[in-house]
């Protein structure tokens, strides 16, 4: 336990050093706003950012999240209400890759910090060279997502600011249990069969974690905004038959149509009930990232052993 807990120690004291770097997004020096009803007010950008903080804030901080769980962010418009709570909130959290770009034409508005949860991790490009938001597919990243969260937390509600360094360190054990029993769960997987197909570059993160093949994607490109072409449905459906590749992935929140029409044509399953942009339900069991992230395995390695 010495060594876990000297690593999350350093994990959360980088945390505290990269957020000398955040400013209000007033461009004033000034304090954020002071809490409200006695809980620190937090507005988060999409559902895995939410759940993060939340699992950080516990009951010491009223979390809202602006696009919930099965809703696409790459869709998303902020509504009046979105605005109202951003203005009124002690800080926001971000993903801040182009994912929650929509969070750009409203925070001049307010007086809230605005923390960029991805700050200071290893990004991995997309094929036209822009960073792949989808950091939450690699618990490696929501750790270091969870630390920076509890110094931002601790920064406008210093009494509480042991409270949240503990609740991300707990949650950090947690996403290390999840990540062994992940592992295990492709061990199952036999090395030829670890190739995957999804809907769109959404899982490149939990590929390159865990050891797996990325064949392609039936949405070319990081955003589900994108539309294949004939051209390439095509060149995937040869890539899905020369690789011998067992399922294709689509998301919940995304039409698998062309998924599923996809494993018609090639003969292979095809498992359209993953989360790749969004969240669960409440009660599903992948409401959680932690939970997401197991809900995810279990789906990939049934699917491909």
């Amino acid at each position: 336990m010495g060594v876990r807990a000297a690593w999350l120690r350093s994990l959360l004291g980088l945390a505290l050093a990269g957020l000398a770097g955040v400013a209000c997004n007033d461009g004033r020096d000034g304090p954020a706003p002071a809490p409200s009803g006695g809980r620190v007010t937090v507005v988060a950008t999409i559902a895995q950012v939410g759940a993060l903080a939340r699992a950080v804030a516990g009951d010491l901080a009223a979390v809202r999240v602006l696009v919930g769980p099965g809703v696409d962010p790459h869709d998303h418009e902020l509504t009046a209400g979105d605005r109202k709570a951003i203005d009124g909130a002690a800080v926001i959290f971000r993903n801040g890759l182009g994912i929650d770009g929509f969070l750009d034409k409203a925070i001049d508005a307010g007086r809230a910090r605005v923390v960029t949860v991805t700050d200071g991790l290893a990004l991995r490009t997309g094929e036209g060279g822009e960073p792949d938001p989808h950091v939450w597919h690699d618990p490696d990243n929501d750790r270091a997502m969870v630390a920076r969260m509890a110094e931002a937390l601790a920064g406008v509600d210093g009494a509480n600011a042991a409270a949240y360094r503990q609740n991300a360190a707990a949650y950090a054990e947690r996403l290390t249990s999840v990540d062994a029993e992940i592992r295990a769960l492709v061990a199952t997987i036999p090395p030829a069969n670890r190739k995957l197909v999804t809907n769109h570059d959404s899982l490149g993160y939990f590929i390159g974690h865990y050891g797996f093949t990325y064949v392609g994607a039936v949405i070319p490109g990081l955003s589900t905004a994108a539309e294949p072409s004939a051209k390439d449905i095509a060149r995937l459906e040869d890539l899905v038959k020369k690789e011998g590749v067992k399922a294709i992935f689509a998301e919940s929140s995304v039409d698998p149509r062309v998924a599923q029409q996809v494993a018609a044509d090639t003969g292979v399953r095809v498992v359209d009930t993953l989360y790749g942009d969004s969240l669960g339900a409440s009660g599903s069991g992948a409401e959680t990232v932690d939970g997401m992230l197991l809900a995810n395995a279990r789906m990939i390695a049934e699917a491909l052993r």
